[in-house]
């Protein structure tokens, strides 16, 4: 995973808007209503948008960048199409604050409508095609870019288990085991081409209210544990610093107050073998703890990604308060171990766009331009 000792590199979490036509194609698929001439035609619609929305990173000023997750229906629902089991439906899940004020959450939720298929039989991994044409796609549109470095994302065995529901498994914790194991395909498949894996597990945060029950904290902390003894286990055979964790608290706009706070469960988090760990940090309800880092020693080989932009808010932010963001991290762990990322993705499935791509971009530009005032800044006092 690379670093700067010359300014804050700049990424963002994963999903960035999808062409039109391309999401259109991909929402009638997954419903099992498109077309043989759409079929056809999708593969090469993917690879005109991984070309488009690598070049337009790269122009917005973004350093770290991927495919803007093109090819998959959701960030963690595509796992259903490169894992054998999941023949059965699902019942859906509750998002407990959200629950608590239906009329608008019949809003905030409009064109949202995933397929969850529920797991019943034994999970393999089939997904080898697939994944080998994601990152042939990648590389290839980012081949002369000028990117520093290139990632992929893959779901975590825990947000799998979120949104596909388990009805073979005897226990939580067999099923994610065996999502985990499966997923260790993907994981090494990912680092094994030279990529760096980006591991998303909201289920580390949202676990707790975006569940068939709201969990006790107590409860939900002792999941917590084996959730990150799982995903460990998956990730044995990858060196640490090949690997960044995403954590969040659910993407979608919502009154978030079933939030966990960060300090009841960072000391587990920390337990993860990453390289860099990615947050959110600039959203109302968790901008303020950027002190929990402040009051934790952070391991010493851990980059800290926090989110300096809001990626449920149309405002875009303003460079300077980008900038008062990163160096609030870089205080804390020093310059060199802060890349300035977003708190989510911007286009988390196919079918549900969180803000207008327009602005989603003008965000983007904002948050390199913010990371360059914060550079000019944190070197310049270095020299003085």
């Amino acid at each position: 995973m690379q670093t700067s000792a010359e300014k804050i590199l700049t990424t963002h979490v994963g999903s960035l808007p999808r062409p039109r036509q391309l999401a259109d194609a991909m929402v009638q698929r997954d419903k099992g209503k498109l077309d043989a001439a759409g079929l056809k035609a999708l593969p090469q619609q993917v690879r005109d948008a991984v070309k488009d929305v690598v070049q337009q990173q790269v122009a917005s000023g973004i350093d770290i960048v991927n495919d803007g997750e093109a090819s998959k229906i959701g960030y963690s629902t595509y796992v259903r199409e490169r894992l054998t089991g999941f023949e059965g439906k699902g019942e859906g899940l509750t998002i407990w604050d959200l629950h608590d004020v239906p009329e608008f959450a019949a809003r905030s939720l409009k064109g949202l409508d995933p397929a969850t298929p529920a797991c019943t039989g034994p999970i393999t991994y089939r997904g080898q095609a697939a994944l080998d044409e994601d990152i042939a796609t990648l590389k290839a549109a980012a081949a002369g870019s000028g990117a520093t470095e290139l990632f992929m994302t893959a779901a975590s065995p825990g947000v799998t288990a979120i949104y596909l529901e388990n009805q073979y498994y005897d226990s939580d914790q067999e099923y994610w085991s065996a999502i985990a194991e499966a997923m260790r395909v993907e994981y090494e498949g990912i680092v094994g081409a030279g990529l760096v894996l980006q591991i998303d597990a909201p289920d580390l945060a949202m676990g707790r209210h975006v569940s068939k029950q709201l969990l006790e904290l107590d409860t939900f902390r002792r999941e917590l544990e084996q959730r990150i003894e799982i995903l460990n286990h998956a990730c044995r055979n990858i060196p640490a610093d090949k690997i960044r964790l995403h954590l969040c608290w659910g993407n979608y706009h919502g009154p978030h107050h079933h939030d966990t706070d960060l300090a009841d469960i960072v000391d587990i988090i920390l337990k993860a073998k990453v390289g860099a760990l990615s947050f959110e940090a600039a959203n109302p309800r968790h901008q303020h703890e950027w002190r929990v880092w402040e009051e934790r020693k952070v391991p010493e080989s851990l980059i800290l990604i926090p989110g300096v932009i809001d990626t449920c808010t149309s405002y875009v932010e303003h460079p300077q308060l980008i900038a008062d963001r990163i160096e609030r991290f870089a205080g804390i762990v020093g310059r060199d171990r802060v890349i300035a990322g977003t708190d989510c993705g911007f286009a988390n499935f196919a079918s549900y766009e969180i803000v207008d791509p327009k602005i989603a971009w003008m965000k983007l530009s904002a948050l390199a331009e913010g990371a360059g005032l914060a550079s000019q800044k944190l070197w310049r006092r270095s020299a003085a």
